[in-house]
């Protein structure tokens, strides 16, 4: 998906941009590679600067509900300092890396619904405008591509997946949302919870999964939510099922914290070691991807009337509409 608009803010007869990305999806901590190629127009310009801008579709719950807009979360100046002559092409190739904490967009090639992009700002004759914005495709990293597995392997399948504006207490995450991934349970945990949404936090050293389980209620008890953190590295090798089986068990059968009620979030760095903080997150509705767990491991399917194609398009209609938004 590549938008090719005349840069509006500099007048007619100005240049266009075009920003290409190499082919296929990179991982968070990864590197981003491409070209931006400018268009000459019908004058010389004054290329200041090329910023590139990683943005994201999030959603926000406040008082009146929840509301979703675009969320600018890196910048990087890959060039400037140019003269662009009347009419003439001008490349500019890029590298640069990305965030740990970039979300996932897909899981094995399918789409999970997640929006990000990249957008292009240029800086001409002390005017500034977003001429570009292009689909942004991000693979998990091995480590999350395992959990993932294997709670498809447990019977666990995807609901959905969407970004949260805010912060969850006590964790080292560094961005200002974080990706909910919403798993419906396996048969053998349906009768303790509704679901369990998994957030990834990553990093240089390794990846601290976020666990949080809507409880279901008892006889004569409400439902919680309960929630607990493990910090795993990048190269850890373990019985990954089993490992995950564990965690959730562990998850489950926890009732309210005696330190830190309902919503204590615990730190698991070992089989025995956990540290306390206080912090809690709230889930919003996602979009209408399901992935079904197979012994092969998690595949993604559809739900609610929503193929590939039809995300592909929500992605592009709504990174159109941003642009029209900014005029």
């Amino acid at each position: 998906m590549v938008f090719k608009r005349l840069l509006g803010s500099l007048g007619v007869g100005s240049p266009t941009v075009d920003t290409l990305l190499d082919p296929g999806a990179v991982r968070p901590g990864g590197t981003l590679t491409g070209q931006v190629r400018l268009e000459g127009g019908q004058a010389d310009f004054d290329i200041e600067h090329i910023t590139l801008e990683l943005v994201a579709r999030v959603e926000a719950e406040h008082a009146e509900g929840e509301s979703e807009g675009v969320v600018a979360f890196e910048r990087f100046t890959v060039g400037g300092g140019f003269r662009l002559a009347a009419g003439r092409r001008h490349d500019v190739p890029f590298t640069v890396t990305l965030p740990w904490e970039t979300p996932v967009t897909e899981l094995h090639g399918q789409h999970l619904g997640i929006v990000l992009g990249v957008r292009t700002e240029l800086a001409v004759a002390g005017a500034r405008d977003k001429g570009d914005l292009d689909q942004l495709s991000i693979a998990p990293l091995p480590v999350q591509e395992a959990v993932l597995e294997a709670f498809g392997q447990l019977g666990f399948g995807f609901r959905s997946a969407d970004l949260e504006y805010g912060h969850i207490a006590g964790t080292g995450q560094r961005l200002p949302f974080y990706q909910e991934i919403e798993l419906t349970p396996a048969p053998q945990y349906a009768h303790q919870v509704n679901e369990i949404e998994v957030t990834f936090l990553a990093n240089p050293g390794g990846v601290e999964v976020v666990l949080e389980a809507d409880k279901r209620g008892g006889l004569f008890s409400g439902g919680h939510d309960a929630l607990t953190r493990f910090t795993v590295g990048h190269h850890e090798f373990r019985d990954w099922t089993a490992e995950v089986d564990a965690w959730v068990r562990q998850l489950t059968e926890r009732h309210a914290d005696a330190h830190g009620g309902p919503y204590a979030l615990h730190d698991h760095h070992g089989p025995h070691a956990h540290q306390d903080h206080g912090g809690h997150h709230r889930s919003g509705p996602g979009v209408g991807t399901a992935v079904a767990a197979g012994a092969a491991g998690l595949a993604v399917g559809v739900a609610g009337g929503m193929v590939a194609a039809e995300v592909v398009d929500e992605i592009g209609d709504f990174f159109e509409g941003d642009e029209e938004d900014e005029g």
